[in-house]
């Protein structure tokens, strides 16, 4: 199924979808008194009941079975739905457990990884400075990883997990909200049966936290969905490379409230990693743009 977007919509959709998620860990902070399995597992469920809303009203309910019309199609939606699980459930741990500034290390470090799965499976070109920006920022978390005395998996886990869900975004290469809608329906099904449990248990926060933790509970499915929409338009009309460079302003924006707004002090390997891989940022941005200019002369 072809794209459906111009460029210039992917660059406006992919800025959009990346300041959203700059500032989220501030709607996320809002749940810090809710387990995070269950911050989750209700913004996936509320996410997919905001995706059948939006295909009833634009009725395309049938582009859902068209999509899955191919075995490769059904299991790159499956991957893509694991995959973006255990993102969302890595950041919402790492965003209420005090663990900002990691998060924004990995998703400084993701767009790297993302032109490196753009060459393996897009045959996107790297060239010497993007090798160079690569290898310098490998060596800040190998850095990071020895003076931390361990590997930083939040990092490096959000990086890899993000990464490899804009690769099968872009393999994928379908309607956003087809796209979206199928990726919470596979996974739907497995919250609900956890829910379920946890409120016969007597544990669950919805209707039992007070009317403003269930309303963002639920609000949580839009404030997933509309970003991640976003983000599909963008996968899809742009390339890797590019979504990659403009990815580097929601990290920052999560430096800043990290640093800022919740007062986390960041530890030496923290501030070391983010020297050595901002360093490799520059690198690569500053390639980036030589090459834009060139072209363009």
């Amino acid at each position: 199924m072809a794209a459906r977007f111009t460029r210039k919509q992917g660059f406006l959709a992919a800025f959009l979808a990346y300041g959203m998620w700059g500032v989220l860990p501030v709607y996320w902070r809002l749940l810090s008194g809710v387990n995070s399995l269950q911050i989750l597992a209700h913004r996936i469920i509320w996410a997919a009941v905001f995706c059948v809303a939006l295909l009833l009203s634009t009725k395309e309910m049938k582009s859902l079975k068209e999509a899955l019309s191919t075995r490769k199609n059904v299991l790159l939606v499956i991957g893509a739905a694991l995959i973006v699980t255990v993102n969302w459930g890595l950041y919402i741990y790492a965003v209420t457990s005090n663990h900002v500034l990691e998060s924004a290390l990995g998703y400084y470090i993701n767009p790297l990884l993302s032109v490196v799965l753009g060459a393996l499976f897009f045959h996107e070109e790297i060239d010497g400075w993007t090798r160079l920006a690569l290898g310098i920022a490998t060596a800040g978390i190998v850095a990071a990883a020895v003076l931390y005395g361990k590997v930083p998996w939040i990092s490096l886990l959000l990086a890899l997990t993000f990464a490899l869900y804009g690769a099968a975004k872009k393999e994928l290469n379908l309607p956003p909200i087809t796209s979206l809608a199928l990726e919470t329906f596979t996974v739907t099904p497995l919250m609900l049966i956890f829910l379920l449990v946890v409120h016969a248990r007597g544990a669950g926060a919805f209707g039992n936290e007070g009317l403003g933790v269930s309303v963002l509970l639920i609000m949580a499915g839009v404030v997933t969905a509309i970003p991640l929409l976003l983000f599909g338009v963008a996968a899809t009309s742009i390339s890797l490379q590019t979504l990659g460079f403009i990815q580097y302003f929601s990290p920052t924006i999560q430096l800043f409230l990290g640093l800022f707004l919740f007062g986390e002090k960041p530890s030496r390997a923290i501030v070391v990693a983010f020297v050595v891989v901002l360093t490799a940022v520059g690198i690569y941005v500053a390639s980036r743009m030589r090459k834009a200019s060139a072209a363009k002369g």
